[in-house]
């Protein structure tokens, strides 16, 4: 069964949508003319009311001067000739200043009222309070002279009478309207949704049989026919596809019985190649983790090694100092046994002797801050212990243990980093990024230029983060290599001793070892930029205390 509708149908949607549009029109065509009427009823009632009211006024004039002859039963009842007055006053200035009731008419059956002089200004225009009207003229003089006013009072029934029967008369030609354009809509309706109904109709037995052959009729509306012919090609093009299908199919079925053993064969085949594959694959995986090790063992290698060739000078100046002391102190015993020794020998040896013991101390002392930072540096690498220690101390060590590398060259490498700047983190792997990032440069970025800069830029931009910004002005690398920077054995030096693990070797300590990211910025001939962002988990800008 089909779902229930919740929408209109073209049917409903024609009638709603032709009789809103019709009832919102001559609601306010009707709406208008009402509003017409009753104005044009209103001031013509009012201009009535004006034209008696200054008959009215003129007339007093005389009435009031000649009030000898005034005869009030004769002056004011040719006003019951009018159907709409009710009630007129006529007001005097005494003497004094002050208004008098001087005559007035009411009309037969209505009750007179009170005088109203206090609503002289408010009644100087025509005022309509309910079924009545209201109004006060000056009465004056040809001269200008003020000699009192005349109060009107006039009924409003007779605008009341005129606007109810407007209003029934609008009223029932409104519904007479609507009721017209709804037998008008409802036939045009008919003549819409009668073809669609049939197109419908058409689609569903069509749905339900699945016999593409039926077709629409033509209508008799440009529209529909439009979507008739439209809907005639679809199903032509339909039933010519479901043969085809069908014809495809059969052949599908023709060809399943033979594909099946050539699937199977070539399942078989793949399986053998999948498993081949694998086991090359787990054999790249333990040649990269060799050849990663072997990277790191070699980087520890050369460190030591220039650590000890630096170890070796003072260590080398420590003994001839004191291989000199012992023929000092050999010649001084001699001289001392054989009661020979002066005193001038005795100055001379304590001389020389604080000289060398001096030369001693400060050799035996480098010796032992070379040690000290080597030992610090192969203790973070072999078991990467977080400790606190402070950045800039640790630059300093990194760069010293590379001397030997660099002392023969001109390149300036520029650290900066607070100097009260401390983390606790692991040590390790911050030197071997550095001094990878290092050798990189030297070794690619400045492999055509004699003299290059590198600067490394280390701040606190977060309570518990550290950033590294590592850049040097050498040659950059091309785009063709910088999208493959990270990837292990990419290098640029094949064959020539470059074993492409560096970088990835820098990438695997920054992400996996410090928890970190790190991100290449670079132009060719423009040198590079390295951002390493890692989480540490203490930094302080402050001498830290510790037990």
């Amino acid at each position: 069964m089909h779902a229930k509708s919740n929408f209109l149908s073209i049917k409903s949607l024609i009638i709603w949508v032709v009789m809103a549009i019709t009832s919102l029109a001559l609601l306010m065509a009707t709406c208008i003319n009402l509003y017409g009427q009753i104005s044009s009823y209103r001031n013509q009632l009012i201009n009535n009311v004006n034209i008696f009211s200054e008959l009215i006024s003129r007339n007093a004039v005389s009435t009031i001067e000649d009030e000898l002859n005034f005869n009030e039963e004769r002056n004011l009842s040719s006003l019951s000739a009018s159907d709409i007055l009710e009630n007129v006053h006529v007001y005097r200035f005494v003497e004094n200043g002050e208004l008098e009731f001087f005559s007035s008419y009411n009309k037969e059956g209505v009750a007179p009222v009170n005088a109203k002089f206090d609503r002289v200004e408010s009644l100087s225009e025509p005022v309509i309070d309910g079924s009545t009207v209201e109004v006060i003229r000056e009465i004056k003089q040809d001269n200008g002279q003020l000699l009192g006013y005349a109060y009107v009072r006039a009924s409003a029934d007779g605008l009341e009478r005129l606007i109810s029967r407007s209003i029934g008369i609008a009223v029932g030609v409104l519904l007479l309207s609507l009721l017209l354009c709804f037998l008008l809509t409802l036939k045009l309706q008919n003549a819409i949704t009668g073809p669609i109904r049939n197109l419908a109709h058409l689609v569903q037995r069509i749905s339900r049989h699945k016999d593409y052959s039926g077709r629409a009729k033509p209508s008799g509306i440009k529209e529909l026919d439009i979507l008739s012919e439209a809907f005639n090609a679809m199903m032509q093009r339909t039933q010519e596809h479901m043969q085809r299908q069908n014809e495809a199919e059969e052949e599908h079925r023709r060809l399943n019985s033979s594909l099946e053993e050539k699937v199977t064969q070539r399942t078989l085949a793949l399986k053998e190649a999948n498993s081949e594959l694998i086991q090359t694959l787990e054999k790249l995986h333990q040649f990269q983790r060799q050849m990663v090790q072997n990277e790191k063992m070699a980087s520890l290698g050369d460190m030591v090694a220039g650590v000890a060739h630096e170890v070796n000078t003072p260590i080398g100046l420590g003994v001839t100092a004191s291989t000199m002391m012992l023929d000092r102190l050999a010649n001084m015993e001699k001289d001392f046994e054989n009661k020979t020794l002066k005193a001038s020998s005795l100055s001379k040896f304590i001389s020389e002797g604080q000289e060398n013991l001096n030369i001693i101390y400060r050799n035996l002392n480098r010796a032992a801050e070379l040690i000290s930072s080597f030992k610090q540096v192969a203790v973070d690498q072999s078991s990467e212990l977080d400790r606190v220690f402070s950045f800039s101390k640790l630059m300093d060590e990194i760069l010293l243990s590379m001397r030997p590398k660099l002392k023969s060259m001109k390149h300036v490498i520029n650290v900066q980093c607070p100097e009260n700047l401390y983390i606790e983190s692991k040590a390790g792997p911050i030197n071997q990024i550095v001094i990878n990032l290092i050798m990189n440069s030297i070794i690619h970025g400045f492999e055509r230029k004699e003299q290059g800069e590198i600067n490394i830029k280390i701040s606190l931009i977060a309570d518990k983060k550290i950033s590294v910004v590592f850049s040097d002005d050498g040659s950059g690398i091309p785009e063709y290599l910088r999208k493959r920077i990270f990837d292990p054995f990419v290098t640029t030096k094949r064959g020539q001793g470059g074993s492409g693990l560096g970088m990835h070797l820098v990438y695997n300590l920054v992400t996996q070892a410090l928890n970190g990211s790190i991100s290449l910025t670079s132009e060719e001939g423009q040198g590079v930029e390295f951002t390493i962002l890692f989480p540490v988990k203490k930094a302080t800008q402050a001498t830290p205390h510790l037990n």
